[in-house]
């Protein structure tokens, strides 16, 4: 079960239980399509044959699910892929692996904590 609390690692939870107004069951919901979409963002986000534009799109929709949950390393993350993206095409922007790296630490919390 989810505990609202402070930063315990990768998700903060006090942003969390603000987000979801400290009903626990819509927390273990939102935790569960964060978890349900990183898959398929990070390839978007990853695929060197999508358009920037689309790349920079998968990005900012990382970075809103990522706040949603007070993921904050992946929201941070997320943001800089987006905006280099934007600002400089489809090579720009910080590695995925940072990226990748900091989404499956924020699964292992949530893998761990609901």
């Amino acid at each position: 079960m989810w505990i609202a609390g402070p930063l315990m690692g990768e998700i903060d939870r006090d942003a969390l239980d603000t987000n979801t107004m400290g009903d626990a069951a819509l927390a273990r919901e939102v935790l569960g399509l964060f978890a349900g979409e990183c898959d398929a963002l990070l390839r978007r986000i990853a695929d060197p044959l999508a358009g920037a534009t689309d790349r920079a799109d998968a990005a900012h929709t990382l970075k809103g699910a990522a706040s949603g949950i007070g993921a904050l390393r992946v929201q941070a993350l997320a943001g800089a892929a987006e905006a280099g993206l934007r600002a400089g095409g489809a090579g720009a922007g910080p590695p995925v692996a940072a990226l990748a790296e900091a989404v499956a630490a924020a699964l292992a919390e949530i893998a761990r904590d609901t």
